[in-house]
């Protein structure tokens, strides 16, 4: 077995790691109890992280001395697999609960040993014929006709099975499609739909942020997200920017939600109306954040724009509430000034159809010149005339 020492800052403690084989890491979940003493409610669930997002929690029965970034080889339905230890100790059942796992329905198998090179190699060979296999599959599912994609595959690490992901619709009937698999492949097919996310998860890639993309790093459940979220933080409504990869709205428009909607708390109704001596204010636009409230004029266009806090507004609903009106509101003047720009047209150069007027111009110029030549020509042509007339007289 290939080993690795690392050595602990606390005195010299040197621990022995299997090879991190997993070809695409997401980000790990932090053990915050790490640092922590053991109490006596450990637990031997350890969560495994195989490819991409798929996870598994398993019981060390063999009492291996398990850490974080270890490879180990894993029970499987049917066979051995390989996968990544991603979390160990008294935050797996916190992890189970937070996925909603039923320990009493979810089989729970053992981890049989650490990864050894031969077992890393046979991996290396199973894995290295996915990319084909995909290809294969498709043109499979298209000679059918069924109306489905195959977005990945993923082959055991010993070879006997692979997960074909697949996307579509609706339910699709890929009975005869998984004779023609385990006919053409030889090994045991299992079929798993997808959800866009969880393609464009597995696919990978980088956001409009400039970072990864968090489906592919961290983010193992998708939770819905919907137009309602776009406009408590006032965010246009634009399908072009409020897509992600998926051609969903980004999941990242629910992080900040919560926020918006406590700071929202705070600000008036939109249906209440803001008497003074000066004019009757309407609602325009508001930034929870920025913690200020614009009023208008005019219920339909922004006029007189002014902006004010949230308490102050809030003021002014009590004054005239009780029969008061303030002689304004207060606050910023905010009136959108639409200005004329002023300049010179020195040379035209600022004409789009500067160069069809001289164009123009010397045409009428040359049409000029050729009727002024006809004339004279003609009048010369009646001379000759005249002249040949009276000498045959």
């Amino acid at each position: 077995m290939k080993e690795d020492f690392t050595i602990d800052n606390s005195g010299c403690h040197i621990t022995k790691k299997a090879v991190n084989h997993n070809p695409r890491h997401m980000l790990p979940v932090v053990d915050w109890l790490s640092d922590i003493p053991a109490t006596g409610s450990e637990t031997d669930l350890v969560e495994v992280q195989f490819k991409n997002t798929r996870k598994g929690y398993y019981h060390n029965s063999e009492h291996l001395p398990l850490e974080k970034g270890m490879t180990v080889m894993v029970e499987a339905n049917p066979g051995v697999d390989m996968g990544e230890v991603t979390l160990v100790g008294e935050l797996v059942p916190l992890q189970m609960k937070k996925y909603h796992i039923n320990l009493e329905r979810y089989e729970i198998r053992n981890i049989l040993r650490l990864a050894t090179d031969n077992d890393i190699d046979r991996a290396e060979i199973a894995h290295a014929r996915e990319q084909e296999t995909m290809i294969q599959a498709r043109k499979f599912a298209k000679d059918l006709g069924l109306e489905m994609k195959i977005g990945d595959v993923e082959y055991q690490a010993d070879g006997s099975k692979a997960i074909f992901y697949y996307i579509a619709d609706g339910r699709v009937d890929f009975r005869q499609l998984i004779k023609v698999y385990a006919e053409a492949f030889r090994i045991r097919i299992e079929m798993k739909q997808i959800g866009a996310r969880q393609e464009a998860g597995r696919i990978g890639g980088t956001g409009p942020c400039g970072r990864e993309l968090c489906c592919s790093t961290w983010m193992t459940q998708f939770s819905t997200v919907g137009t309602n979220a776009a406009r408590i933080q006032n965010l246009s409504l634009n399908p072009q920017k409020l897509a992600g990869q998926c051609a969903k709205l980004k999941c990242c428009i629910n992080y900040e939600v919560p926020i918006y909607e406590e700071a929202s708390k705070k600000l008036p109704s939109r249906n209440i109306q803001l008497e003074t001596q000066d004019a009757t204010y309407y609602y325009f636009s508001a930034d929870p954040l920025a913690n200020a409230v614009t009023y208008s004029t005019d219920a339909h266009r922004p006029t007189n724009l002014e902006t004010i806090t949230p308490a102050r507004a809030h003021e002014i609903i009590d004054m005239n509430r009780r029969g008061e009106k303030p002689i304004n509101l207060g606050g910023k003047q905010s009136a959108v000034i639409m200005a004329e720009t002023d300049y010179q047209n020195v040379v035209g150069q600022d004409e789009l159809t500067r160069f069809d007027k001289k164009k123009n111009n010397k045409n009428n110029d040359g049409q000029r010149g050729n009727r002024h030549h006809d004339r004279r020509n003609n009048h010369q042509r009646r001379n000759n005339e005249k002249g040949s007339s009276a000498r045959n007289q």
